[in-house]
């Protein structure tokens, strides 16, 4: 009984330790991308399309006055960065699937990784090329009368990262649970994507629709992610970007315990 319980004292990892292996695991993920940059350059085209033929027809569909007085582009860039953001690391499980598929997750687990670092160095693994990625679409923009204040943009950008982890973990836990049956992951991935994506007011000001959607966007914690983003790539910080540091610092909490459980159930 004594001996069990100092083999269980022994197995929980420290705060160097989930931060060492966090590394390990994240650079192990990065070395794909690295090898092939050109998906990563690639992966600008669709968020280039949105800003490019989405912006212009939002302006004239909607007007000026639903946009807080900013331009059409000041507000809706934001958007598609959190949009990049939330489909790279909500798609984190797709990639253990696959793991789970060759065989390759068993032997990740057979190391003294910790169980945590597997999910936060994955998650931060797709926060990483969105710095880049944010940076870029920020810098294209400028010529087209976007104003860039570089500070707030990457204070917004460490939130998303925060956020990310959290969707990540969730994302990883929906892929142990539905592990050889990538149609129920992709299912739930998809029918709560998209709604979540739609009342946070992304694509379109979600004060221009009807009651009850204003109602259902106060309980999407992507709303305040989202006005948190257009509040700091406007050059503030204010009671936006509080809400939205909270609501990201929640998502990863609550995704973090989820997936550990998860872990902890699948390697029992």
């Amino acid at each position: 009984m004594a001996s069990t319980r100092v083999e269980q004292a022994e197995q929980k990892p420290g705060l160097d330790r989930v931060l060492r292996d966090t590394w390990y695991v994240f650079w192990r993920e990065m070395l794909l991308p690295l090898r092939d940059p050109f998906s990563l350059v690639f992966s600008l085209l669709q968020p280039l399309v949105f800003l490019g033929l989405f912006g212009p027809l939002l302006g004239s569909a909607v007007g000026a006055p639903a946009f807080g007085g900013q331009s059409t582009l000041q507000w809706f860039l934001p958007g598609v960065v959190v949009m990049i953001a939330l489909f790279g690391t909500s798609m984190t499980g797709s990639n253990l699937q696959y793991e789970l598929m060759t065989g390759s997750y068993e032997r990740i687990l057979a190391t003294p990784l910790s169980r945590s670092s597997l999910m936060i160095g994955r998650a931060l693994k797709e926060w990483a090329p969105l710095v880049v990625q944010g940076l870029l679409i920020s810098v294209v923009c400028i010529p087209f009368g976007f104003v860039l204040h570089p500070l707030h943009v990457l204070f917004g950008l460490i939130i998303l990262g925060i956020f990310g982890i959290g969707l990540g973990a969730l994302s990883y836990s929906l892929a142990l649970v539905s592990q050889n049956k990538e149609w129920i992951f992709w299912g739930v991935q998809q029918t709560l994507l998209f709604p979540l994506m739609i009342l946070s007011g992304i694509m379109l000001p979600i004060e221009a629709g009807p009651e009850w959607m204003k109602v259902a966007s106060l309980f999407n914690p992507l709303t305040y992610l989202v006005n948190a983003e257009r509040e700091l790539f406007a050059g503030a910080v204010g009671v936006d970007t509080l809400y939205g540091l909270l609501a990201a610092v929640v998502t990863a909490a609550v995704g973090l315990v989820v997936g550990i459980r998860a872990i902890g159930r699948n390697t029992n």
